[in-house]
């Protein structure tokens, strides 16, 4: 199984509700294959502190654990060396077969840093669009020497600072 980028989005909603037009603009991307939502976990707080959680994936259980072991494997490679790959795959094919790909001590975490009366979602998005583009650089004997998002708080950060040298 091919897999494209993965990206972590971790996003707030101050009123606590994931709905309208960004529930309907990932709808979107998810029925046009430019997405494809491997985990999300929903975590909502009511103002008694009450936590309620939703999780959903767009991925079969098989799938779900051939990507854990994958990331598991590169996970213990990068703690253990190749020792590490083994015992890293395994764990991670285990954690996916039980359900989830995102670890449930995030779940508590997320519920603690959120206020009451609030929601926040932890979302894990391949990026099925970047395959061929991928595939395309590689054929051509390319490679991704920096992968990195850029958001408009950086560039204003930068304007910042090069506002300080001078």
């Amino acid at each position: 199984m091919e897999f494209g980028p993965v990206q972590i989005l971790v996003v707030g909603f101050e009123h606590g509700n994931f709905e309208g037009k960004a529930l309907a603009e990932l709808r979107h991307l998810r029925e046009h294959d430019i997405v494809r939502l491997l985990d999300l976990l929903f975590v909502r707080k009511d103002e008694e502190g009450n936590v309620e959680e939703i999780e959903l994936s767009d991925i079969p259980s098989e799938e779900a654990v051939e990507l854990g072991a994958l990331a598991g494997a590169l996970m213990g490679f990068g703690a253990e060396g190749e020792e590490g790959v083994e015992a890293g795959a395994l764990a991670g094919a285990e954690r996916a077969a039980e359900g989830s790909l995102i670890d449930e001590e995030n779940v508590w975490y997320l519920a603690d840093a959120i206020p009451p009366g609030s929601a926040a979602a932890i979302a894990l998005l391949e990026h099925r669009w970047a395959i061929p583009l991928r595939d395309a650089i590689a054929e051509a004997g390319g490679e991704a020497l920096l992968d990195t998002w850029i958001h408009p708080e950086d560039l204003i950060a930068a304007g910042a600072a090069a506002a300080a040298q001078d």
